[in-house]
């Protein structure tokens, strides 16, 4: 069994912990995730496993999304794929369905996401640059002033933080606590806040920093 799913994120609320302590936590709807594809290293030179999470309307599903979901007997096309890497051989096969029974309560994990997407944002919201005086007539308010100096070396810095395009980028909050696991309507509810709004796709895997060492 892999120690990886697809989701999406629900939205936040609070539940009471077996100390009835109060936790925020976050709602994914995790799975089920059918195999569609199973690559091992002597047909692909490496392991893994691709699984899929939700469907496509048949409309909007190109022939060769149909018929590789077809290969793995599936009616419908998944909406999202995701291939997870193994470093043995693989022991699930196509069709066999991963779901949110592959993590236990309690356990730390690692959620994968995209943030939200913020547009154009000067560098006061993009860098919390302080800016100038917010007094009248300073005519310095929210620009970003210097970026460079004269003669040497006559240009601006590599790097240099500048106004531009914000948010919308692919993140991975690590070692969040598993609060609780409803099976039966595939939700997984995670300790604090995850990348993205309500209704975007995440990735929740089993967090790699965060486990304990083999004795």
């Amino acid at each position: 069994m892999i120690s990886e799913i697809l989701g999406k994120k629900i939205g936040m609320t609070q539940v009471y912990d077996a100390q009835n302590v109060l936790v925020p936590v976050t709602v994914v709807e995790a799975g089920p995730c059918p195999v569609v594809q199973v690559k091992t290293t002597e047909t692909d030179g490496y392991n893994a496993v691709q699984i899929g999470f939700s469907t496509k309307k048949p409309k909007n599903t190109a022939k060769g999304e149909l018929n590789h979901a077809k290969k793995a007997g599936l009616e419908v096309a998944p909406r999202v794929l995701s291939e997870v890497r193994l470093t043995g051989a693989p022991t699930l096969k196509v069709g066999d369905v991963v779901n949110v029974t592959a993590f236990t309560e309690g356990q730390l994990v690692d959620v994968i996401g995209v943030t939200k997407g913020k547009g154009f944002q000067g560098v006061v919201r993009r860098w919390r640059v302080a800016g100038g005086p917010a007094s009248h007539g300073s005519m310095f308010h929210r620009r970003i002033g210097s970026i460079g100096m004269r003669q040497t070396p006559g240009r601006s810095w590599k790097n240099q933080s500048m106004p531009g395009h914000m948010g919308s980028e692919k993140r991975t909050v690590q070692n969040l606590r598993l609060v609780k696991i409803i099976a039966d309507k595939n939700l997984l509810l995670v300790k604090g806040a995850i990348p993205g709004a309500n209704g975007d796709d995440v990735i929740v895997r089993s967090a790699i920093k965060g486990q304990p060492k083999a004795q």
